[in-house]
């Protein structure tokens, strides 16, 4: 551990996915520290019939023990926000971590997470990166300015390109084989793990 830095506060984009696991894992093992602050954030879209099927779907825990901090009343439900922080706990266990749950609000998600990492002041966001195989081939087309109406660039990207501080989209490369990193000045920076 360094001596003398300041504590940061990082944000990890956190949704119930395979990338979205895959930047908190990155985010654990190379990019937070013991003294930096943890935030895990997932921003809700209360219209998408996901959220409410995943509600269905939701399976019952087993012999679980308390969910420490849950802001909701999930009497019970196993919630990947919490399975999420469980990990970070378990990983790091002085690590400062939180959970925020915001909703959409009728804006696109990318502009949802720029905003609240502009109010939390955040240092460092970290999301997990999915690429199609015509991006991995043609390199993805960057367009400046609003996301909406465009389907050429997706949150990751917007996010890489329009937020204050540095954004790191995380790509999970095998079990065993590391991350393919992108920010604003390293595009497919590979980092074994």
């Amino acid at each position: 551990m360094q001596g003398g830095t300041s504590p940061r506060k990082v944000m990890v984009v956190a949704e119930p996915t395979r990338e979205s696991a895959a930047a908190l894992q990155y985010a654990l093992s190379h990019a937070v520290l013991e003294q930096d602050e943890l935030i895990l954030l997932h921003v809700e879209n209360p219209n998408s019939w996901r959220n409410t099927f995943s509600t269905f779907l939701r399976r019952p825990s087993v012999g679980s023990s308390s969910t420490v901090g849950s802001s909701d009343g999930g009497g019970g439900d196993v919630d990947f926000l919490e399975e999420m922080k469980h990990v970070c706990k378990a990983t790091q266990p002085k690590l400062p971590v939180s959970v925020e749950r915001v909703e959409m609000e009728g804006k696109d998600k990318a502009s949802v997470i720029l905003f609240r990492s502009i109010t939390l002041r955040i240092d460092l966001i970290v999301i997990g990166q999915r690429r199609s195989l015509s991006t991995a081939i043609l390199g993805c087309r960057r367009q400046v300015g609003s996301m909406r109406g465009t389907k050429a660039i997706d949150t990751a990207e917007y996010l890489i390109e329009n937020s204050k501080c540095t954004c790191v989209g995380v790509q999970k490369k095998g079990q065993n084989a590391g991350f393919l990193l992108n920010t604003k000045t390293h595009k497919n920076f590979w980092l074994l793990a």
